[in-house]
């Protein structure tokens, strides 16, 4: 062992080994030292994770600006509010009840204009009954002497409550006024409760009406002035990218299975399906509040928001058929790669078809106006159908052989058909589920198409354009000769 000194003020220890190495000793570290480097850890994960949330935000802003245009909007209202507390005036106007116009304010702006006027309305509706009501019991109870009063009072809360209660599992009344029933037993409770005390009920009553009027009409105006953001137009911008969303995903399964494609780009287009599947509360809910809207836009007041749950639940039907599609293409069992090419053509042709079907339904929805050719793509799918089915009934030849020679010379040479072992059949097995799919697919879309084409009726889309209408007919007429004579073939 020998001590060395390597720099001023500063032992360094070596430990000399008999192959001639050397070792250096590290000083043991003190506690405190230790402490302050766990601090220091400490603090540095929590930086990056105050760091990722911020990016996530800024992402979330960049990608969806209207929500940092909604939180804007809700600044500006709850500031000109707030002016009802700092100018004297105002507050003299209104008393101490201004809280209850802040308090409106922040439970009842929404993010759409359909779910600010559906709470706005149903508050105004909740509060002004309640608050009747509630005079009402309090003037009977109060002429009612010392005694009685309190009972009244107790009774009326009990059969008004559970009453309103129990209003709120019946299903018309849930999805249009359940807001409205919360706010009128709340209201309700506090004015009895109040009441029994307070001398001056009405008049807190309407000073606290006059206060909710407020902040619900300043809500309403700035929501419906400054870039409203519609739940029509929402629900109608999400059926479209729905079915966007789905002819990516049918394009990818197939491209997946019998193409080389990279796997994460197939995975994108793939994974539009779950957004599909995951998207009926969306729908459910923008479509409610799309009911409460003035007409705006191309949408008119009484627009045919129920045809777009339509559309929305034949769009998931078809989604779980691809689903069913996907976990086919990569199930455990795979088939041979010569009965796959023996496929392909058909699977890819029908694919490209039904996904075009699908943007074509799609453009239709986006330009709210009625296609020229989606009669002709469906006839496209269809008859794809019919090729992919003749496909798979040739199968079985592929399991016939012929042989080379005969004993006897003068013998033609006949096919030996194989017998279908349990293999050949695991090895067609694949591609039949995969063809019975691909099928049931097409037959999901044709009911997409019905469900689009009575949207476009109910809503009045615009007719399809001339021009382009007149162009996809000269193409038709010169591409049906070869097409009659692929379906002539193909049919026997």
């Amino acid at each position: 062992m020998v001590m060395g000194n390597r720099a001023p003020n500063k032992l360094e220890w070596r430990i000399h080994v008999r192959n001639g190495t050397s070792e250096i000793l590290q000083p043991e570290t003190g506690l405190v030292h230790r402490i302050w480097s766990w601090l220091k850890g400490l603090l540095g994960e929590f930086m990056l994770k105050i760091w990722n949330f911020l990016e996530k935000a800024r992402n979330i802003a960049v990608a969806e600006p209207k929500k940092v245009i909604h939180c804007l909007k809700v600044g500006v209202t709850l500031t000109i509010v707030s002016l009802f507390y700092y100018m004297r005036p105002l507050y003299e106007g209104v008393g101490g009840n201004a809280m209850w116009a802040i308090m409106t304010v922040v439970v009842v702006f929404e993010y759409t204009v359909g779910a600010t006027l559906y709470k706005c309305i149903n508050r105004a509706i909740g509060t002004f009954l309640a608050g009747s009501l509630g005079v009402g019991v309090h003037w009977a109870a109060s002429h009612s002497g010392d005694k009685l009063e309190p009972i009244i009072l107790g009774i009326s809360v009990f059969l008004l409550a559970s009453a309103a209660t129990f209003s709120r599992f019946i299903p018309s009344v849930k999805a249009r006024f359940d807001y409205g029933v919360l706010i009128f037993i709340l209201t309700f409770s506090l004015v009895s409760v109040s009441g029994y005390r307070v001398d001056k009920l009405i008049d807190v009553a309407h000073q606290r009406l006059s206060t909710i009027a407020i902040g619900a009409s300043l809500c309403v105006l700035i929501c419906m002035l400054f870039y409203p953001i519609w739940a029509g137009k929402e629900l109608h911008n999400l059926i479209h990218r729905n079915l966007e969303k789905l002819a990516d995903a049918l394009d990818g399964c197939i491209a997946e299975y019998f193409t080389d494609c990279s796997a994460g780009d197939s995975w994108k287009k793939i994974g539009g399906y779950k957004c599909v599947l995951n998207s009926k509360a969306a729908e459910d809910s923008m479509a409610g509040f799309a009911r409460w809207e003035p007409a705006h836009g191309r949408f008119n007041f009484r627009h045919p928001w129920k045809q777009y749950l339509k559309v929305g639940a034949s769009l998931r039907s078809c989604a779980y058929c691809i689903e069913t599609l996907d976990g086919c293409l990569n199930s455990e069992i795979k088939a041979p790669e010569l009965l796959r090419r023996h496929l392909s053509d058909a699977c890819i042709t029908l694919s490209s078809s039904a996904s075009f079907v699908l943007k074509e339904l799609a453009t239709t929805v986006k330009t709210m106006r009625k296609s020229s050719e989606i009669d002709f793509s469906i006839g496209e799918m269809q008859f794809a159908v019919l090729k992919l089915e003749n496909a798979l009934k040739s199968l079985p030849n592929h399991l016939v052989a012929t042989p080379s020679s005969t004993s006897d010379g003068d013998a033609k040479a006949e096919p030996i058909r194989k017998t279908a072992t349990p293999s050949s059949v695991m090895d067609i097995l694949p591609l039949a589920t995969l063809v019975s799919m691909l099928t049931e697919t097409a037959a999901r879309i044709k009911e997409i198409a019905d469900e689009v084409n009575e949207l476009a009726k109910l809503a009045a889309f615009k007719p399809p354009n001339t021009k382009k209408a007149s162009q996809s007919q000269s193409s038709n007429q010169v591409d049906e000769p070869s097409n009659n004579e692929e379906r002539t073939k193909g049919l026997g």
